[in-house]
C-alpha cells in the first residue's frame, strides 16, 4: 500500500467563510474582478493563500461561460511538422499572435490519417477550429463541421459552412511555370503529395511510362526502379516536384493528371504548371513530376537527383516550395550542374533561404495567412480580411535568369 496520502481540495465556500464574504464574491474576485471591492479581492486572496485555494477549477468555469478560450488548430500533420517546417512554424505565429491580441491559448490538434483522428478533434476543448490544409476527403473536416463551431480552413479543401482563406494557386502557378519553363527542353515538377498514403515517387513523362514506386510503396509493386529504367523516346520533359500524399495506386498517367490529387493546393498547383507548358506549345504528359511525401529538402535532395540525370534530364524545374527548392539546388551542385546555365530552378513561399540562394519564388506571407485565419475564426475581422484571395507576387531571382 502507498504510504502517499491525497490532498484535500480546498472549496470555494471554505474560502468565503474565511474571508468573512459570500461564494458570489469569492467567484467574482477571479471570475469578473471589477464587481468587488480591492477589500473584498485582499481579503479573499489572503485566504485562499493560507487555505491552499488554488482558484475555481478551469473546466467548470468553462462549463458556466460557455467558452474554453483556446483556438483549436489542426494540423494533417505529425506534431512535430509545426516546429520543423518553415512554413508551418510561420502560419502558426501568425496565429499565436492574434491568440495573444484577443488573450486567447493556442490548442494543437494534430491529425494523422488514424481512426482516433475524428474523436481527438471533436473532443478537443476549444471555441474556435483553424484547420490547415488537408485533402478532400478527410474525415477530420467533417467532423470539425458537425460541432457547429466556428471554423475556418487555410488552403482546402472547401466546405459549406466554413470559412475559408488561401491564395490563388493556380494563377501564381500559371505565372512561375512561365517563368521556370522559358527556353526549356525537359522540364519538371516537384510536388507536394497527391493524397494521404505519404508515397514518394517519380513519374516520368515519357510515353508508356510507370510512376515507379519507392521500396515498400505498395503491396505486390515489384522491387523499386530507377530513373535509368523508364523507357521513351528523348521528348521534352519538364520536371514539377510536389508533395502530396494521397496516392492510392502504384501506377499514374505519364505526366500526372492534377485532377487526381486530393489535395486542393497540389492539384491547383499542377493546374498552373500545366497551363504555362501548354502555353509554350508542350504537352503535359511529357512533364517528369517527382511526388514528395513531406516538404523536406532532404527527400527533393534524393527524387531530384532522378530528374537530373539519365537521357532526358529535367532543364527546369518547378518546386512546389522554397524547401524543396533547396534539396534541387544541393542535387544540382553534387552532379555539377549550373544554375541557372544548366538548369533553371523556382521555389515558393519566399522563405528567409530563398534570397541568400537566389532563388525565384512565390512571396506569400504565411504568418499574415495564419493571422487571417485565426481573426475568421474568432470573429475579429479586419475589411482586408473580406477579401477573396490573399496577395501573392512573384520574385523573379538569379535561379531563373538563363544566360
Amino acid at each position: 500500500m502507498s504510504g502517499r496520502t491525497t490532498r484535500r481540495r480546498v472549496t470555494m465556500a471554505e474560502v468565503a467563510r474565511a474571508a468573512g464574504v459570500s461564494m458570489m464574491t469569492v467567484s467574482y474576485a477571479y471570475g469578473q474582478p471589477g464587481r468587488v471591492s480591492d477589500e473584498a479581492r485582499a481579503k479573499v486572496r489572503e485566504a485562499a493563500e493560507r487555505l491552499g485555494y488554488p482558484g475555481p477549477h478551469p473546466g467548470a468555469r468553462s462549463l458556466r461561460s460557455g467558452r474554453t478560450g483556446n483556438l483549436g488548430v489542426v494540423l494533417g500533420e505529425h506534431l512535430t511538422y509545426a516546429f520543423d517546417d518553415p512554413q508551418a512554424t510561420r502560419f502558426l505565429s501568425g496565429v499565436a499572435q492574434v491568440c495573444a491580441d484577443h488573450g486567447m491559448a493556442l490548442t494543437l490538434v494534430p491529425v494523422t490519417g488514424s481512426p482516433s483522428d475524428v474523436d481527438r478533434v471533436t473532443e478537443a476543448a476549444v471555441d474556435a477550429f483553424v484547420v490547415w490544409t488537408t485533402a478532400d476527403d478527410d474525415p477530420v473536416v467533417d467532423a470539425i463541421t458537425a460541432t457547429g463551431l466556428p471554423a475556418v480552413v487555410h488552403g482546402g479543401p472547401r466546405r459549406d459552412g466554413l470559412s475559408f482563406v488561401a491564395a490563388d494557386d493556380r494563377a501564381a502557378a500559371a505565372a512561375m511555370g512561365r517563368e521556370v519553363f522559358a527556353g526549356a527542353r525537359h522540364p519538371g515538377v516537384l510536388s507536394f503529395p497527391l493524397d494521404r498514403a505519404r508515397v514518394s515517387r517519380v513519374a516520368f513523362g515519357v510515353p508508356g511510362s510507370r510512376v515507379l514506386p519507392e521500396a515498400g510503396d505498395a503491396p505486390g509493386s515489384g522491387p523499386p526502379q530507377t530513373a535509368g529504367t523508364a523507357s521513351g523516346t528523348a521528348v521534352s520533359t519538364p520536371g514539377v516536384t510536389a508533395p502530396d500524399s494521397r496516392t492510392t495506386s502504384a501506377d499514374a498517367s505519364p505526366g500526372i493528371d492534377p485532377d487526381t490529387s486530393t489535395f486542393r493546393v497540389t492539384r491547383r498547383r499542377l493546374r498552373g504548371y500545366r497551363d504555362a507548358w501548354a502555353e509554350t506549345g508542350g504537352d503535359w504528359s511529357q512533364v517528369r513530376v517527382a511526388v514528395c511525401s513531406t516538404n523536406s529538402a532532404r527527400e527533393a535532395e534524393t527524387l531530384a537527383a532522378e530528374l537530373l540525370t539519365g537521357p532526358n534530364a529535367c532543364d527546369a524545374i518547378a518546386a512546389m516550395s522554397d524547401e524543396l527548392a533547396l534539396g534541387v539546388l544541393r542535387a544540382a551542385a553534387r552532379l555539377g550542374l549550373t544554375v541557372p546555365g544548366d538548369l533553371t530552378l523556382s521555389g515558393w513561399d519566399d522563405s528567409d533561404a530563398a534570397a541568400p540562394a537566389g532563388l525565384t519564388t512565390i512571396a506569400q506571407s504565411l504568418r499574415d495567412q495564419g493571422a487571417r485565419c485565426a481573426r475568421t475564426a474568432l470573429g475579429h475581422l479586419t475589411p482586408a480580411d473580406r477579401d477573396t484571395d490573399v496577395a501573392w507576387h512573384l520574385i523573379s531571382r538569379t535561379s531563373t535568369r538563363r544566360p
